[in-house]
């Protein structure tokens, strides 16, 4: 009995909660313009930042219009940090090259290929 009522209601595709009393996130919409004039609309939070430049659905890359391309415009761009200045951070030059040492020699004697975790033993 339990199953003819449940037939039909599509229990598990739809949710059955309501909207009412929610309060939604405040949002703002950002225009970028397309090197062939089109324009889309991609919608933001309204605390986010959106970015000078976003791939449209055709692959084509298009840039903000607007005031806030203005504003990313005056903001000083910092250099892209590499892998390697993150690895300097960490660790000196004279370390690295000791590490490096040491692993040419396990190497050298076959120990790295014993297993996946052969520095935890």
């Amino acid at each position: 009995m339990a199953e003819r009522a449940l037939r039909g209601t599509s229990i598990g595709s739809k949710s059955l909660e309501s909207e009412e009393g929610v309060t939604f996130a405040a949002r703002k919409v950002a225009t970028y313009r397309l090197p062939n004039g089109e324009t889309f609309e991609v919608t933001f939070a309204a605390e986010a930042n959106p970015p000078a430049e976003w791939e449209s659905k055709s692959g084509e890359t298009a840039q903000l219009v607007g005031d806030a391309a203005e504003e990313d415009d005056d903001k000083a761009v910092k250099p892209q940090r590499t892998h390697w200045d993150m690895l300097l951070e960490r660790r000196s030059e004279a370390e690295l090259a000791q590490l490096l040492e040491e692993q040419l020699e396990l190497l050298h004697q076959g120990k790295l290929r014993e297993g996946p975790h052969y520095r935890m033993r």
